[in-house]
């Protein structure tokens, strides 16, 4: 794999950096300004910046080993460069315009696993931008920037969870969340207990997939309520709505009951029904996950090692996280994907790597 040096003359003036997270409860709550609770993972983005003498901004993803160009007025034309030039004219949209720059992405985040490669490159970009420009913007405003960057650039409508997660997300704590608000606290993982993320082998993309039309749903549920989101719907008013507006509004209800159970603390096995639940809602009312994605969890949730399990992300593909007993995920992971994959798939170990 190319370094900075082998792409572009010299040295970067900064390297940042920015986590990949999984989302442990709250799928698809923040964009109808409701509660989640995600949790970073080791994986990381990285993004080295540095002035150029040119007339354009540079681009290399040392993973895709592609290169891309593009000026504030003129877009690139590749898709992956599509967020870096989002983040780079929100950032100056709100701070002021710089000097064209050399930059080079690296990532360990998997893409097309649900686990928000795409907020940890935004991130990443805004934090390498931030240092390089001296101007001091803090790390909620990085993420309302980043989402910025994801919804008018990269044409995927979504909520601010990934991008929070991402910037203020801690090793070994999960982020209670209220998307409305914003306000947020610190929780740590239920006693004696880890994350495994397990990939089932489906690749999935929101641009490509049924994302933005569950948001749409959403909002048409909410109108047909009279209300301005779902965060405001009870269980009382499901009778008023057909389907699948119906179904989409019983997620949204019920996943925001299953997040603010889970904060107000329980125990592993608790915590474990909630994913078990918040997996069952999100395959029949919510229909974003896939036959891959509903065997790889029900092996997980059958080990004896595991609490509980779930799609993660926005579904359509990616991966499954559970809940493990202390120190025993790499064993569990290893039975089940041995089951998982006798039928010729190809699901892998995420986390931990």
């Amino acid at each position: 794999m190319k370094s900075f040096g082998d792409v572009f003359d010299g040295e970067p003036e900064v390297v940042a950096c920015a986590p990949g997270r999984v989302n442990l409860l709250g799928e698809h709550t923040d964009y109808n300004a409701g509660y989640v609770l995600p949790t970073v993972i080791p994986q990381k983005t990285t993004v080295c910046v540095a002035p150029n003498d040119q007339s354009v901004f540079r681009l290399y993803s040392a993973n895709l080993d592609e290169r891309s160009q593009f000026t504030l007025a003129v877009p690139p034309q590749e898709r992956f460069a599509t967020y870096v030039y989002g983040c780079v004219l929100e950032f100056c949209q709100h701070a002021g315009t710089f000097a064209p720059l050399d930059v080079f992405v690296e990532s360990e985040v998997p893409m097309g696993a649900g686990l928000s490669s795409s907020a940890a490159l935004e991130v990443a970009t805004l934090r390498g931008l931030r240092e390089i420009s001296g101007v001091r913007v803090d790390d909620v405003k990085i993420a309302q920037l980043a989402q910025c960057a994801e919804v008018r650039h990269a044409g995927v409508n979504s909520g601010i969870m990934d991008q929070m997660a991402s910037s203020l997300g801690v090793d070994g704590k999960m982020l209670f969340l209220d998307t409305q608000t914003l306000e947020r606290k610190m929780l740590p993982l239920p006693e004696a207990s880890e994350i495994l993320v397990v990939h089932s082998g489906v690749e999935r993309s929101l641009a490509g997939s049924d994302y933005n039309r569950r948001r749409e749903e959403c909002a048409a549920a909410a109108r047909m309520l009279g209300i301005d989101t779902l965060r405001e719907a009870a269980l009382g008013d499901l009778s008023r709505l057909a389907p699948p507006y119906r179904e989409r509004a019983r997620h949204v209800i019920s996943e925001n009951a299953r997040v603010l159970a889970a904060a107000r603390g329980v125990s592993a096995v608790e915590f474990g029904e909630l994913m078990n639940a918040s997996h069952a809602s999100l395959r029949d009312d919510y229909a974003v996950s896939t036959t891959e994605l509903d065997t790889l969890a029900q092996i997980l949730q059958q080990d004896p090692s595991v609490y509980g399990a779930k799609l993660t992300g926005a579904g359509f593909g990616g991966a499954v996280v559970a809940l493990c007993q202390v120190g025993k995920s790499k064993a569990a992971a290893a039975r089940v994907l041995e089951k998982y994959n006798q039928d010729g798939r190809c699901g892998r170990l995420l986390v931990p790597s």
